[in-house]
């Protein structure tokens, strides 16, 4: 929990992150983590690093790859560099982001909203969201700090009220018992 401050982290959203290096001259593959990443990776873009106040890379070329984008980064010149890149998160002020449609929410506004099941018990707190390949995933804790993920897809996750900060999940049987989730 925090003071009710921001942190200077919240003033940025992600947009995207490096999965890997591709090839021997430095590009790395990225993963787009917002709807309008095809108008983020862009030749002659910004990029900024999560957490760091380096100057950011520009980006010197870009081809899409599936649901992926190669990209060379302004002073990534070999493998080694790029391959150190793994990982890396890129952000953009929250002043740039785009408009929502009614039924979408940014990914942080569900931290710390309450998780209740269809029949309305509490079962935790949205803790974190996990970026991930498929989906990204929920990350659930409950009292006395047992946690469990929850896959962000409808089918779990039909309802989501980030004005009531409520999550309602449809979890399938079995996923939980009595001392906590299963996994």
């Amino acid at each position: 929990m925090t003071d009710g401050a921001p942190s200077p982290e919240s003033n940025f959203i992600p947009i995207g992150y490096v999965r890997r290096a591709h090839g021997i001259r430095g590009d790395v593959l990225v993963r787009g983590m917002v709807a309008d990443a095809s108008v983020r990776f862009v030749v002659g873009a910004s990029l900024r690093v999560e957490g760091d106040e380096a100057p950011p890379f520009t980006v010197v070329s870009v081809s899409p790859k599936g649901d992926d984008f190669i990209v060379r980064l302004s002073g990534v010149i070999d493998r080694n560099t790029a391959e150190s890149l793994v990982g890396t998160r890129f952000v953009v002020p929250s002043t740039e982001r785009r408009s929502l449609e009614d039924d979408e929410w940014w990914v942080e506004d569900l931290i710390g909203c309450a998780v209740i099941d269809e029949d309305g018990r509490v079962l935790g707190v949205v803790s974190d969201v996990v970026s991930g390949p498929a989906q990204d995933r929920l990350v659930v804790e409950r009292d006395g700090g047992v946690g469990f993920e929850v896959p962000l897809v409808e089918a779990l996750v039909p309802t989501v009220d980030v004005r009531a900060r409520i999550v309602t999940v449809s979890l399938p049987d079995g996923l939980m018992d009595e001392q906590g989730p299963t996994r």
